[in-house]
């Protein structure tokens, strides 16, 4: 990524001009963006605690040779990061988490309102995040859509605004729909459902992710999907629905269906990669590393949709000076098109498209973006082929695949109760 200039405050960009993008979605790119500000202040290092999706060597080594800033690496499941901000506000200094931990993060008043106008690409972050809409079309927006919780009353806010603000709790990075990843080869036939997961025909091969507030949305829709639990709302289920749902996955478990809960994306690789499974939850990108040991792996589109995810930057309210320059400083580089197109070749679509195109050859962007044929083989960011040419990806473009999510992972207004009754399911 190539750009870490002044803020746009700093050039008298005003709220309206910003809030106009925002409500416009994103606005075509002008000339290239320059090359990044090299800070020539003494150094500085951001603790960046994470899910480490977006975290990687290679990435802390750019942005270290770009900007002049540091980053210290501390990853953890959902649990931890949650734990974290709301505990030990001092120990991080960007927090890089799911929409779905706002609801958590907020309340706790240990996490500070990003100023929307020190964003330099603000006004071209896709409107999947502000709005919830691709191509100009709503999605599904059941569970913690990004948007019912991306804009906040203020700084020391503790609630969500209903629509744009001049302030943001997370700053959009990057998002996905995940689905279920299957073994073609080891499967034989076509799978089209979320029912296929509890099929008796793949006992003791299938896995589920072992995180409540992701977990619980792909159990939904399996309930969903053969028609055990109808819901009102499956984003945020009642106390009944709750047990309807893990009392459905407790079954099967207990019947032998679960070869695995997998709790991080090796597992997850490994699992599939291995033939231990051949369905389950999945990611994309773990499915592209399966396919590029040569392994036959599918992330497959299903008729009932996908379960969405976005994640984002936040700020803790400790965070003051030098280093909270620092940490706008990051965001707006890690926005501006290099991190961008390095995560698009994993598969996760970043928040502002525009940018990462800038950083990639026509027919990766054709590929990754368009759902179009590779005109060429198709590499990983460390240079692995993953995708022959003449390869289309796995549920198509942009459009077709995020235009058809129907939920998002959600932390529900009975978390505590879900909690508690998913480590009783994953115990059972």
């Amino acid at each position: 990524m190539d750009d870490v200039s002044q803020m746009k405050h700093a050039s008298g960009i005003g709220r309206r001009p910003v809030l106009r993008g925002l409500l416009g979605g994103a606005a075509a790119l002008g000339a290239p963006l320059g090359a990044p500000a090299v800070h020539a202040q003494e150094p500085v290092t951001l603790r960046y605690l994470g899910l480490g999706v977006n975290q990687s060597q290679a990435i802390a080594q750019r942005c270290k040779e770009e900007t002049g800033i540091t980053l210290e690496y501390t990853t953890g499941v959902h649990e931890d990061i949650v734990r974290r901000v709301v505990t030990q506000p001092s120990t991080f200094d960007l927090v890089d988490t799911d929409f779905s931990a706002v609801r958590q993060l907020m309340p706790s008043g240990n996490m500070a309102g990003i100023e929307v106008k020190r964003v330099k690409m603000a006004e071209r972050i896709a409107p999947l995040f502000t709005r919830g809409e691709v191509a100009g079309r709503r999605i599904g927006d059941q569970g913690s859509a990004p948007k019912k919780t991306a804009f906040l009353t203020g700084v020391r806010s503790k609630g969500f605004a209903t629509g744009p603000t001049e302030w943001m709790s997370l700053i959009p990075i990057n998002c996905n729909g995940d689905t279920l990843g299957i073994r073609p080869d080891l499967i034989g036939r076509s799978i089209g459902s979320w029912a296929e997961l509890l099929n008796p025909e793949f006992k003791g091969k299938a896995a589920l992710v072992n995180s409540p507030s992701v977990g619980i949305m792909d159990a939904a829709m399996v309930a969903e999907a053969i028609g055990k639990v109808t819901y009102a709302d499956k984003g945020n289920m009642t106390k009944a629905e709750i047990d309807a749902t893990l009392g459905l996955m407790t079954e099967a478990k207990r019947a032998g269906q679960f070869r695995a809960f997998w709790s991080d994306f090796n597992e997850s690789v490994n699992l599939m990669g291995s033939g231990e499974t051949v369905i389950q939850s999945m990611w994309s990108p773990a499915v592209t590393k399966v396919r590029s040991q040569g392994i036959p792996c599918v992330f497959q589109p299903l008729k009932e949709g996908y379960r969405g995810w976005g994640l984002g930057l936040g700020i803790p309210r400790t965070l003051e000076g030098r280093k909270l320059d620092a940490a706008y400083d990051f965001i707006n580089w890690f926005l501006s098109g290099w991190v961008g197109a390095t995560l698009l070749r994993q598969g996760y679509y970043p928040s502002v498209p525009e940018t990462a195109r800038q950083q990639m050859e026509p027919y990766e962007w054709a590929y990754w973006m368009e759902g179009k044929p590779a005109e060429r083989d198709v590499r990983s960011p460390a240079g692995v082929v993953v995708e022959k040419a003449g390869t289309v990806r796995d549920g198509g473009s942009y459009e077709q695949r995020m235009g058809r999510v129907a939920c998002w992972n959600s932390v529900m207004d009975e978390n505590a109760y879900l909690i508690r009754k998913w480590n009783e399911f994953i115990v059972a």
